[in-house]
């Protein structure tokens, strides 16, 4: 959370200073007011793709390889009237997280209570193995263009907050393995079951960039797991967002 918070932090400032400092006099004198923009793109199509993390995962949990998210979304771009270089962004999408574990077993199935991660490391295990989830969402973002004019040639940035609920949650393991390491069933195992998690995730959610490509951070701040079923982890995500039209 405390990292999320810094990079949002950044974010705010570099807007800060590029709203309060101008690069030479004409631009002071500027009436943004009447400025068009009937013809410019300002990231109507965003689509995201990052490393994921749980915030808060005992050590007991153990992560491995790339963990990573996709997200596509389409949003309409408000302009301010008084200053387009502000403006709100709304609009929809689908939102996805993979997270990669090393000899774990994310125990989605089972009679449980409580969602089990048992440690399978001594047992038959899976060499590839991730719980994943996928969301419909609406994000929400107040955005700031240095040059709405041409906002692909320009520095960006926003701030916001995502709103989601959850359309599945399936965990899947590839190739089935001995405690020593060695193949024994190259099949696919694919589990869904959505009981042991949050329905709905509410994240905040930054990004800062040039032209069609910028920088993204997203902390959820509902936890993954329903509360008292499971550990408090807190999804983290950051990468790289490709916008434009």
């Amino acid at each position: 959370m405390k990292k999320f918070l810094g990079f949002v932090t950044i974010i705010s400032l570099a807007l800060n200073s590029q709203a309060q400092t101008p690069a030479a006099t004409e631009k002071i004198k500027k009436d943004w007011s009447k400025v068009s923009l009937s013809n410019r793109p300002n990231d109507h199509l965003m689509i995201q793709l990052g490393y994921d993390f749980w915030a808060n995962k005992p050590d007991s949990i153990r992560t491995k390889g790339l963990s990573r998210s996709l997200n596509v979304y389409f949003l309409f771009d408000f302009p301010f009237k008084t200053d387009p270089r502000w403006s709100i962004g709304i609009g929809a999408g689908i939102g996805s997280s993979h997270i990669f574990f090393d000899k774990i077993k994310v125990d989605i199935n089972a009679l449980t209570n409580d969602l089990n991660f048992p440690d399978v490391a001594d047992t038959s295990h899976f060499k590839k193995y991730k719980l994943s989830s996928v969301y419909a969402e609406a994000p929400v973002e107040l955005r700031f263009c240095a040059n709405p004019e041409n906002s692909n040639k320009s520095w960006k940035g926003a701030v916001g907050i995502k709103v989601g609920t959850m359309l599945s949650a399936y965990t899947k393991g590839k190739n089935l393995q001995n405690s020593a390491g060695q193949d024994e069933n190259p099949y696919v195992e694919k589990l869904r079951n959505k009981r042991y998690f949050n329905s709905t995730r509410f994240c905040l959610t930054g990004r800062i960039g040039f032209g069609n490509i910028s920088l993204f951070g997203q902390y959820q701040v509902t936890t993954q797991i329903r509360d008292g079923l499971g550990p408090d982890v807190h999804p983290v995500s950051v990468g790289l967002t490709l916008s434009g039209l």
